[in-house]
């Protein structure tokens, strides 16, 4: 028997993991991306040990460990009196702990890492996906370009707007929150005299949607500055789009000094809207299945959507390792799906709540997990 062919739309953090680990067990694989190239353009990014260790396994870690900053600790504040309510070591600490320590860099920098370990003779550009039918024992995808093409395996992981899920699940639309989110990033000589300016710190707002988070960046040269308030009448959902340092400053005035210092070192900042949707019953059909953002889109609060789609690389790919040709495909990806949903259910709802971690507790629920050893569900 031979290798499966197997087809993932989207380049992005989840499909591209995918790509890397299942190319490495022998199978061939394909990326779909509908954008013209890989674009540098994305949000900053927080990897938690969980997701560390799974990138590890690919042999990526090493890499991205080049540009990212290591957070020396996860640090909960209160908005107003700046009292801390919970603090977690990291760095080392959680690398004896868990395996591997907490990772903060740009979004393009583990995306470029990524690309650098799968072959680019199989990522095909420009393609985007219009239809899907599954016959004659393959998943055939059509694209608006008009091609089609065929695979034993189809893989979603073409995120929030997923037209794989479209084509499986029938037309529905994320949900707006009604919370907006800013970003920006400040060299660290301009807010040096911060207290903890290395750490993962959460400033927890007076409401559930009102928060300032910060982090290094670039090894320690720059800060990342991540903050959310509610406001229905932003619906922009581009990452890229400028928003006004004096509105960003103004929402967020009555923070603790320690917080608005970061805020008035900034000279610009992007906006965005924040949707989501709800776990899903489901994530596949036949030999088509969804990953990441696809399925499981969730806000930011816990910092886990990027490393619930390493996760569910890893997982997929162990669930589809040993699997050729002419094999029961439709039931791996059932086993798959059945280890995963529960995981990621869990943590879309605890985003949504927005209380992880605020008075104490620990991260070993979420930054123990090991994608790698994890026992695979029964279908």
């Amino acid at each position: 028997m031979t290798a499966l062919k197997i087809g993932i739309a989207g380049a992005g953090i989840g499909g591209l993991t995918a790509a890397i680990a299942l190319h490495q067990q022998g199978h061939n694989v394909t990326v779909l991306e509908q954008a013209p190239g890989f674009l540098r353009v994305g949000a900053d990014i927080n990897l938690t040990p969980n997701a560390v260790k799974a990138l590890d396994g690919v042999g990526v870690g090493q890499d991205i460990r080049r540009t990212a900053a290591r957070p020396t600790h996860r640090i909960s504040r209160q908005w107003d009196t700046g009292e801390e309510t919970s603090r977690l070591a990291m760095s080392s600490t959680a690398e004896e702990k868990y395996g591997a320590p907490q990772l903060t860099l740009h979004r393009p920098d583990l995306l470029a890492a990524l690309a650098a370990h799968f072959p680019s003779s199989q990522v095909r550009f420009d393609k985007k996906v219009s239809s899907l039918q599954q016959e004659g024992g393959q998943a055939v995808l059509q694209f608006t370009d008009g091609t089609h093409a065929g695979y034993d395996v189809l893989v979603g992981a073409d995120g929030i707007h997923s037209a794989v899920r479209k084509a499986l699940w029938g037309e529905e639309s994320p949900r707006f929150t009604g919370i907006v989110a800013f970003r920006a990033v400040v060299p660290v000589e301009k807010v040096a005299h911060v207290p903890n300016i290395q750490a993962f710190t959460k400033w927890w707002g007076p409401v559930s949607t009102s928060q300032i988070v910060t982090f290094p960046l670039n090894q320690g040269k720059d800060i990342f500055i991540f903050a959310t308030i509610g406001q229905d009448s932003w619906h922009l959902e581009s990452w890229t789009t400028q928003g006004s340092v004096e509105e960003f400053k103004h929402l967020f005035a009555d923070f603790h000094p320690d917080a608005t210092a970061l805020l008035n070192a900034c000279d610009e900042v992007l906006k965005t809207a924040l949707y989501e949707r709800d776990p899903m019953a489901e994530w596949g059909r036949g030999l088509s299945t969804l990953l990441g953002d696809a399925c499981h889109p969730m806000l930011p609060f816990m910092a886990q959507g990027a490393g619930m789609a390493i996760e569910d690389a890893i997982v997929l790919s162990r669930a589809l390792e040993d699997l050729r040709s002419g094999a029961d495909v439709a039931g791996a990806l059932r086993r798959y799906e059945a280890t995963r949903k529960p995981r990621t259910a869990e943590v879309q709802l605890s985003s949504r709540g927005n209380n992880w971690l605020k008075q104490g507790g620990n991260g070993d629920w979420v930054y123990g997990y090991d994608a790698w050893t994890v026992p695979l569900a029964d279908a």
